[in-house]
């Protein structure tokens, strides 16, 4: 399939989300050499999760697709399917040599840009590219304001919108610790 026609399959997407009441008008597919291995929409009023953003919902669809053994993928089988370790890019300052390949080689398409949650999503799943139709400014027109979240990351933590501080260092340090010390640990 072309760009269009994905593009044009994400947005027939957005709609019916807001012709059967799901959500806002986001639809979302992951593909892989040009054949959608994955749709979502915004399911955020059927649901009541705030997490339920097309974009979330469709890389769940993707790695369910990619791992049909998944939610139970053995220690033994980490290094399979989307958890199989691909080398550290050229040039990347991530200090791990190899990590889990996610979905690498895949691009999804969006109705709209992504808010600030779905891109870490888009980035912590590796996706290779991004593609979208309407931009925040056309977001933020109808009432969806995702601008300020971009803006608010930039700032120091005691300047943001919602208290963020750490607490108990030495708590959290334990889980650190256990994955540190863990020999066989699968980094992702």
């Amino acid at each position: 399939m072309e760009h269009k026609e994905l593009i044009t399959e994400a947005v027939r997407l957005a709609t019916e989300s807001v012709e059967n009441g799901w959500g806002g008008p986001f639809g979302a597919v992951i593909a892989r050499d040009g054949k959608i291995i994955a749709r979502g929409q915004n399911r955020v009023l059927l649901t009541g999760d705030p997490t339920a953003h097309a974009e979330v919902e469709t890389i769940r669809k993707a790695v369910q697709y990619l791992n049909p053994e998944a939610p139970s993928i053995a220690e033994e089988h980490q290094n399979e399917s989307t958890l199989e370790y691909v080398p550290r890019p050229e040039g990347s300052p991530d200090p791990v040599p190899e990590r889990a390949r996610m979905l690498q080689g895949c691009s999804i398409y969006i109705s709209g840009a992504p808010c600030p949650m779905c891109m870490s999503a888009i980035y912590w799943s590796r996706i290779d590219a991004v593609y979208f139709s309407c931009a925040l400014d056309d977001t933020r027109r109808i009432g969806f304001d995702d601008s300020f979240q971009y803006e608010d990351f930039g700032k120091p933590l005691d300047e943001r919108r919602i208290k963020i501080e750490q607490i108990h260092p030495e708590i959290g340090a334990h889980a650190y610790e256990a994955w540190t010390n863990k020999p066989n640990r699968h980094p992702y």
